[in-house]
C-alpha cells in the first residue's frame, strides 16, 4: 500500500510542479485543447449513433416483448458508449504526446533539472522522436484495444458487468496512461518499449496509484486538460524514482568491544 501511496503522492507532485511554473503549464495546455477538440467531436458523434448501432447489431431483437428489447438494446448503448470513453482516455493521452512532442520533452528536461542531478538527452533528431513516440503508442493502443474488447465482452455478465468490470476497465486505463506519460522521461534515458513495460511491472502498484486517480480525473474532458501538464511532470518525478540505483546499505555498527578500543 506505500507504493500506492507513492505513486499518488508523485501525481500530485506533478501538479504543484506544473502550477508553480505558469509558462510551461501554458506550453503543456495547448496540445491538450487541439487533441479535446477532436475528441469531443468524435464522442458525440458516438452518442447520437449508438442507438443506431445497437439496433443494427441485435436484428434478431426486433419481434421482442418490453421491456426485453429496451433492456438489451440500452445496456449494448451504454456499454458501446463506456468502451469509447475508455478508448478515449487511453488514447487522448497518446495522441496529446504525439501533437505536443517537443512541448513536453522540454517540460519532462525543465522538470530533471529543477530536481537536480542529471538531465537525460535522447540526442535524436526530431522526426525520429516522433516515429518512435508513435510506433510504441500504436503498439501499446493495441494492447489496449485488446483488454478493452475483453472488458466489453465480460460487461454481458451479470453483476460483475456492471460491477467489477468497470474498475478493472480503470485500472487498465490508469496502468497504460502512467506508461504513456512516463515513456517521455524513459526515452531521454534510452529505454525502448519493452524494457519500460518490465520496469513498469516492477512497481505496478505505485503506477496504478498514479495513473487510476488519473484516468478517473481524465474521464472530464476539460478537467484532463487542465492536468496534463502536470500528469507529464509527476510521470517525470515518478520515472526518476524507478530508474534511481538502489540505496547503499548502511555499514553496519562497530563491535561494542572495537568501538571501545
Amino acid at each position: 500500500m506505500s507504493d500506492l501511496g507513492a505513486g499518488f503522492g508523485y501525481l500530485i507532485k506533478g501538479q504543484r510542479w506544473a502550477f508553480g511554473h505558469g509558462r510551461w503549464f501554458g506550453f503543456g495546455l495547448l496540445p491538450a485543447l487541439i487533441t479535446l477538440v477532436v475528441y469531443a467531436g468524435a464522442l458525440v458523434g458516438l452518442g447520437y449513433g449508438a442507438d443506431d448501432f445497437a439496433g443494427w447489431v441485435t436484428p434478431f431483437a426486433d419481434d421482442w416483448s418490453s421491456p426485453w428489447q429496451g433492456l438489451l438494446r440500452n445496456t449494448l448503448v451504454v456499454l458501446v458508449f463506456v468502451l469509447g470513453l475508455f478508448l478515449a482516455v487511453v488514447t487522448f493521452t497518446a495522441v496529446t504526446l504525439l501533437v505536443g512532442q517537443p512541448f513536453y520533452e522540454s517540460l519532462s528536461e525543465e522538470v530533471d533539472r529543477s530536481e537536480g542531478g542529471d538531465v537525460p538527452e535522447s540526442g535524436l533528431p526530431l522526426w525520429r522522436e516522433l516515429w518512435i513516440s508513435a510506433r510504441d503508442s500504436v503498439r501499446i493502443l493495441l494492447r489496449v484495444a485488446f483488454y478493452g474488447v475483453l472488458l466489453f465482452a465480460l460487461g454481458f455478465v451479470p453483476v460483475i458487468g456492471q460491477t467489477v468490470i468497470p474498475a478493472l476497465g480503470f485500472c487498465v486505463t490508469g496502468y497504460f496512461l502512467a506508461e504513456e506519460l512516463t515513456a517521455v522521461a524513459l526515452q531521454r534515458r534510452g529505454m525502448v518499449l519493452k524494457d519500460r513495460l518490465v520496469l513498469l511491472r516492477g512497481r505496478r502498484m505505485a503506477v496504478l496509484g498514479f495513473g487510476v486517480p488519473l484516468a478517473l480525473a481524465f474521464v472530464v474532458p476539460l478537467v484532463a486538460v487542465f492536468l496534463m501538464p502536470g500528469a507529464v511532470a509527476g510521470a517525470t518525478l515518478l520515472a526518476r524514482d524507478l530508474t534511481a540505483p538502489p540505496a547503499a546499505p548502511e555499514p553496519a555498527p562497530a563491535p561494542h568491544s572495537l568501538r571501545k578500543g
